[in-house]
């Protein structure tokens, strides 16, 4: 919504002139009633400051989830889940001094806050932002931040100055950590970032600020066009402005900036709900901004949990009189029923993970007590539920897992919490757990399409997939993958990579998904494990034989997947029992043939890149080949997905093992097992201490 109002800098200027015309009487009087229109929003000094104390009557350009409150705070974001919102000055302002392409210098303040009802957790942040346009409907929300988008990022075209305020670390953009403050210039890569917080004026030590506190804070960018700088600190909302700046950096705007230009704000959530709020906000041009009067500002709402009238009644409560005895019995009682109905296990040791765990009463509400119309599916492990968590309204899916031993609990729960720190667009995000009597409870992110294998095997129920759309989740599977193995700060191997566990987001996008199988260990060391854990039809040769895991049978598994989504066939066809139809056999016989294309899924009716889906088949024999040495590693998966490096040719005799000799040669026979249904996992919670 654009709010249309006269520029006040501009009114300036008009007023100089027609005071000189015969009807200067009545335009000073349109100015002053004009002017006064907006008084209660902001006030000018000069014709080159603005300042806003709240934005009661202000004369915004807004979007999307943008709204300014009737206290007067400006409320980027809602809370709405993977959503963004602008806030910009109506009018363009002149950067560039006359006849010159240098920049003036100019100085920003503003005061901000960031409220999550989700503990510990904010997704993503907020920028302000000087750019040549207001109309950012391209732009992506989560960790764009809605300013930019994967296509524009980086582009010099941009001629986009963005402050961010990032409270989420993204590898793709090389983030500092989950708390930063970053200068972005025409990219959401910053030049330079530095984590929150503001140099002592007293000590000159620096001391840390959460951006995700909850608590009003300043900031202050100031670029100095003599000497070319660019400077950003930060502080408390009742701390005068830091002498020592967070961040600084020579930096020439005049190539940057395009005259003229908005001055504005951006902000995103992803999908954790936040609130993104601007409180106050002056801008001087050649000068300092003006100062904001604290006590003049709008009250921020109040936070989720955060009624005093409950704290008072925690106090007073102890010293009530007899008069409440009877009372508070029957309070003590209806308390000891609900929490023997909501009875969780917690030892001492879960305390350092913190907001990891969830109540399982929220649990039980998001579920609708687990209820069989709330379930997405079930598994070796488990079954899962959709769930709505009563106080953010995340919609997250809720895996409800028995365990009978609590012998490696403490291990297994560290596992899950770390593995909970992962981000990646391509891995569904662990939010975190819940231990109750027999079982473990594991929160996930809700992922809006369901898993890979529902469009591939049930095509009644759901649509087919085109082949665009299968390669983008292949390599998006493969770009994972290359991150939990070679990436992330401990080397992480899945165990149970297939369809099944691939689900897919709002936009179609495949992220790899339940970790209920994977070990962590740190880079460089040999992962020891007896147990065999995973699913038939994905299990490589050395896995069967030694129950050893690597990052290789991962690879394995993942060739096995990429002919799986490649043909529409399920690893192992069970139609025969007596002679069960291995698919890396099958897609064998045929490349031997010269008839690869006869294999490919036939509901594609011939709408693909012949050239991709045969190079994919390949790449398929070649990560699912029964020898470790043939493999490749994940970093050369991607590198052969991408187009870097050809795939190198393999021999007839290289393809002729065909996977049930050799594992029936190495004295495993596969039709022991009975083949139980491909998507079924091997395993048990029990083996949680040892080879999970």
């Amino acid at each position: 919504m654009v709010y249309q109002a006269l520029h006040p800098f501009i009114f300036f200027n008009v007023f100089v002139q027609v005071r000189q015309t015969s009807h200067r009487k009545f335009c000073f009087l349109f100015f002053l009633v004009s002017f006064g229109a907006n008084c209660t929003s902001f006030t000018t000094s000069s014709d080159d400051q603005l300042l806003y104390h709240g934005f009661t009557s202000a004369n915004l350009i807004t979007d999307d989830t943008t709204i300014v409150m009737s206290n007067g705070l400006l409320e980027l974001t809602n809370g709405t889940v993977n959503r963004k919102g602008h806030a910009f000055y109506p009018s363009p302002l002149h950067f560039h001094r006359s006849h010159s392409e240098t920049v003036q210098s100019f100085s920003v303040s503003f005061v901000f806050a960031i409220h999550s009802s989700y503990p510990g957790m904010s997704l993503h942040g907020l920028a302000f932002v000087v750019s040549p346009s207001t109309n950012f409907s391209n732009a992506l929300a989560s960790q764009y931040l809605g300013f930019l988008n994967s296509q524009n990022r980086g582009n010099s075209s941009n001629h986009i100055l963005a402050i961010e305020f990032d409270t989420v670390m993204n590898i793709e953009f090389e983030d500092i950590n989950n708390n930063h403050v970053g200068i972005d210039i025409n990219n959401i890569h910053s030049v330079k970032s530095h984590s929150a917080g503001y140099y002592d004026d007293r000590t000159s030590s620096f001391r840390d600020i959460s951006l995700i506190s909850g608590d009003p804070m300043q900031a202050w960018v100031d670029y100095n066009g003599e000497d070319k700088k660019i400077s950003v600190a930060l502080a408390p909302i009742k701390m005068e402005k830091p002498t020592r700046p967070l961040i600084s950096i020579s930096y020439d705007l005049s190539t940057v900036l395009k005259e003229p230009s908005y001055i504005g704000f951006s902000a995103s959530t992803g999908s954790a709900d936040s609130r993104h709020y601007i409180l106050g906000w002056s801008f001087g041009m050649n000068k300092p901004a003006p100062t904001i009067i604290v006590n003049k500002l709008p009250k921020l709402p109040r936070r989720q949990g955060s009624n005093p009238q409950l704290k008072l009644l925690a106090i007073t409560l102890p010293i009530a009189s007899a008069i409440f005895v009877i009372l508070l019995c029957g309070v003590f009682i209806i308390i000891v029923r609900r929490r023997l109905r909501y009875a969780e296990l917690k030892e001492d040791w879960e305390d350092e993970f913190g907001p990891h765990q969830f109540s399982y009463k929220d649990l039980l509400q998001a579920t609708q007590g687990f209820s069989n119309k709330q379930l997405l599916g079930a598994g070796g492990f488990g079954k899962v539920y959709k769930g709505v968590l009563p106080s953010s309204k995340l919609e997250v899916a809720v895996k409800r897992v028995t365990h009978e031993s609590r012998q490696g609990m403490k291990e297994f729960v560290a596992e899950v919490v770390s593995i909970g720190h992962i981000r990646h667009r391509n891995i569904v995000q662990l939010l975190g757990y819940c231990r109750r009597k027999g079982e473990l409870l594991l929160v996930y992110d809700y992922m809006t399409n369901g898993s890979l294998d529902k469009y591939l095997y049930y095509s009644d129920l759901k649509p087919t997939l085109s082949w665009d759309q299968r390669f983008r989740i292949i390599k998006g599977i493969a770009s994972g993958l290359l991150y939990l193995h070679d990436k992330w700060e401990k080397a992480v191997i899945h165990r149970d990579i297939k369809a099944s566990n691939v689900l897919l987001d709002s936009q179609m996008n495949g992220r790899l998904g339940d970790f209920g199988l994977a070990r962590l260990y740190d880079h460089g060391s040999d992962l020891q494990t007896t147990h065999v854990v995973g699913t038939m039809g994905y299990l490589a040769p050395e896995l069967v034989c030694t129950g050893k895991a690597s990052p290789l049978t991962d690879v394995f598994a993942f060739g096995t997947f990429l002919l799986e989504v490649t043909c529409g066939q399920r690893p192992v066809n069970n139609s025969a029992q007596d002679n069960p139809r291995v698919l890396v056999d099958w897609v064998v016989e045929h490349w031997q043939k010269g008839l690869l294309t006869n294999i490919i899924d036939t509901r594609l009716q011939g709408k693909y890149n012949i050239d991709e889906a045969c190079s994919v088949l390949k790449l398929g024999l070649l990560c699912s080949h029964p020898f470790t040495s043939i493999r490749p590693n994940m970093q050369q998966v991607m590198q052969y997905l991408d187009g870097d490096m050809l795939l190198p040719e393999l021999t007839h005799m290289e393809m002729s093992f065909s996977m049930l000799s050799i594992m029936q040669d190495e004295g495993f026979n596969p039709l022991t097992l009975s083949y139980p249904p491909s998507g079924t996992s091997i395993g048990t919670i029990s083996n949680i201490s040892g080879g999970r």
